[in-house]
């Protein structure tokens, strides 16, 4: 079922369905004469479904409709707003639907001779890059599918995933990146869910993409047909590349490249109609339950590259090494960023601690990002793994709140480190912590607690705030009082895929909850302090997991921490941390953690028990601590 194929290319006389509604007798499409009314109607009574009575906004449907690009104009061109004013007129001469796909055109004429990306021996201009863009999204045409159908693709950071990011919304269509780190049991349930009409994959994948593909058509009771199997083979000449012949002995229905190839360089673009057109499809990490595909927009899309933009200091020409996998949240939007500054892209199909430095220095990069997992990476790296910066190298992380002391030993290293926050279902980066030069006088310890903060909303966010859930009432700025994180702009997504109730419920009070819990500090920084479903009540006290890892991480034998509930007979939990520890301090023991946190916590923090384990992660490096507390909760009581 293509749920946005009609929205986006019905004819002006009929209505469009709203993006959010997978059932559509909620919504039939019916023909009036009075085109205005209707489209009024229809989206009030959307608006009636999706939002509490008191945060109902006053919106036309015309407001959001593009005009026809046949040179004509709208008969709903002028925004109620207008009518007290003489001489106004939208038309295409002073109206478009955003999109991040204006990126790529421009950067084509502005720094067509610039390099746009470059991995092993590939190296392209963004002349060549939109070239292979246009030729790609012709051929996508041709593969027996519509506009608004799904496209998937399970890829590392590879030229090839840059392109579709591209090429896919080019052709009318809706890019799913898949998470790379998959079971083929849940990859086949996304493909599912996502009814992807095409599967691109890399050739290191295509054993794990025929795996789900086969549970697919063994679980399919509509007998859809399956997806078509377009084979990626750009390779590495890296000495870490791993041996893929294994995948040699599986099919595939085509070749990238001789894909490409077989498209039209004059193929006209498919604009989108309407910029809150869906241009991908983003399934959560699912650190916490089942992954939801999360709907982004074009304009969406638009606005978060321009304030990630903006965040990460990314002037014209920077160059990019990526080590943030690019299906995570559209490689945070800066897939598209990159490409609105006329930047090189450096592809890794791997991370290393080696590669990266080594990368540094082969190609000058100038910015680069990652969660804290990738920052304890490189701090923690052998000397000889490490190559001197040719220069200081931004640094954006983010997924999970950065220990102060990894980031100053990042600082030591030439690393100049931005935190941001955020989730898949606001285009991953909203918020920053804006650096402040009052700060520049303090000591890197202090100038390093400050920046683990995670700041104040971006500019693309209209609100930003920490509220009772309860209550909705905004905690006061006094750093103590926590209450959960909310956004509300226009760089939240559109809603969860097919899972209405689940949208109405994250957009509850007319702000979208995002199950983290944060302190705002006097000067208006939030701080997360823990998961809504990962606080520990020992006693009656809650207890900030996030406290408790950071004082575990200080610990000089300790690499990485998670701190979960374990049951407790008297206390009903209590804190349990989980450590991977260092190189050569194998002869540390459980009781000498648990005594270093008494000495920097309050007794009833610290841990009361200490199991010594490799944490399990997610592809993006968050900690999946629901399997932490399933084996909590196994431990039994103390």
């Amino acid at each position: 079922m293509n749920i946005f194929n009609k929205s986006r290319y019905l004819p002006d006389n009929q209505i469009r369905p709203v993006l959010f509604s997978v059932n559509r007798s909620k919504f039939p499409i019916r023909e009036k004469s009075n085109k205005r009314n209707m489209r009024f109607l229809l989206t009030k009574r959307a608006i009636k479904i999706l939002t509490p009575r008191f945060q109902r906004p006053c919106l036309t449907h015309s407001s959001f409709t593009s005009t026809s690009y046949s040179g004509g104009f709208s008969d709903d061109s002028e925004p109620e707003s207008w009518r007290s004013m003489e001489g106004h007129l939208r038309s295409p001469a002073n109206f478009s639907p955003l999109s991040p796909i204006t990126f790529l055109e421009r950067s084509a004429k502005v720094y067509r001779d610039q390099t746009s990306v470059v991995f092993a021996s590939v190296k392209h201009t963004w002349f060549q890059t939109y070239q292979r863009c246009l030729r790609l999204a012709s051929a996508l045409t041709h593969l027996g599918i519509s506009p608004g159908d799904v496209v998937a693709a399970l890829a590392p950071n590879v030229p090839a995933m840059q392109e579709l990011h591209f090429a896919v919304p080019m052709a009318g269509l809706i890019l799913c990146p898949l998470n790379t780190r998959l079971d083929p049991s849940t990859m086949s349930v996304l493909l599912s869910h996502s009814e992807a009409k095409i599967l691109f994959v890399d050739h290191s994948l295509l054993e794990l993409a025929h795996k789900a593909l086969d549970l697919l058509a063994k679980s399919d009771r509509t007998r859809r047909k399956t997806p078509t199997l377009v084979l990626i083979s750009q390779s590495s000449d890296d000495d870490e590349e791993e041996d893929d012949s294994s995948s040699s002995s599986y099919s595939f229905d085509h070749d990238y490249e001789t894909l490409l190839k077989s498209g039209d360089i004059e193929f006209e673009v498919i604009k989108p109609r309407n910029e809150w057109d869906p241009i991908s499809i983003n399934y959560t990490s699912g650190t916490t339950s089942r992954p939801k595909g999360v709907v982004y927009s074009h304009r969406g899309a638009y606005l978060n590259t321009l304030a990630t933009v903006f965040l990460h200091h990314m002037y014209v020409s920077p160059v990019y090494l990526w080590t943030v996998p690019m299906f995570h949240c559209n490689g945070w939007c800066l897939i598209w960023g990159v490409a609105a500054q006329g930047g090189t892209n450096i592809c890794l199909r791997k991370v290393s601690p080696k590669l990266i430095f080594k990368n540094i220095a082969m190609h000058k990069v100038t910015h680069m990002g990652g969660a804290p997992t990738v920052l304890n990476m490189i701090v923690n790296s052998p000397v000889s793994e490490r190559k001197p910066l040719p220069h200081k190298v931004e640094v954006m992380t983010g997924g999970s709140p950065p220990p102060p002391q990894i980031l100053a030993k990042m600082e030591r290293l030439g690393f100049n480190v931005s935190h941001l926050y955020g989730l898949t279902e606001t285009y991953g980066p909203g918020t920053h912590c804006v650096w402040k030069p009052e700060w520049d006088t303090l000591s890197l310890e202090e100038r390093a607690k400050l920046k683990s903060r995670q700041g104040v909303q971006h500019l693309g966010l209209e609100g930003l705030e920490v509220k009772d859930p309860v209550t909705m009432e905004t905690v006061p700025n006094d750093g103590v009082t926590m209450g959960e994180v909310m956004f509300r702009g226009n760089t939240v997504m559109s809603g969860y895929f097919k899972d209405l109730d689940a949208t109405r419920k994250a957009f509850e009070g007319g702000w979208f909850h995002s199950g983290d819990l944060a302190v705002r500090h006097q000067d208006g920084y939030i701080e997360i302090k823990d998961r809504l479903k990962d606080v520990v009540i020992s006693g009656g006290e809650n207890i900030s997991t996030v406290e408790v890892e950071r004082v575990l991480c200080s610990h000089e034998a300790v690499l990485e921490a998670a701190v979960v509930a374990r049951p407790d007979d008297h206390w009903g939990q209590t804190p349990c941390g989980f450590v991977k520890m260092k190189e050569g301090f194998d002869g540390v023991k459980p009781e000498e953690i648990i005594e270093f946190c008494r000495d920097h916590l309050p007794h009833y923090m610290a841990p009361k028990t200490i199991v010594f384990v490799d944490l399990p992660k997610t592809s993006t490096g968050k900690v999946q601590k629901y399997l932490l507390r399933k084996r909590a909760n196994e431990m039994g009581s103390l």
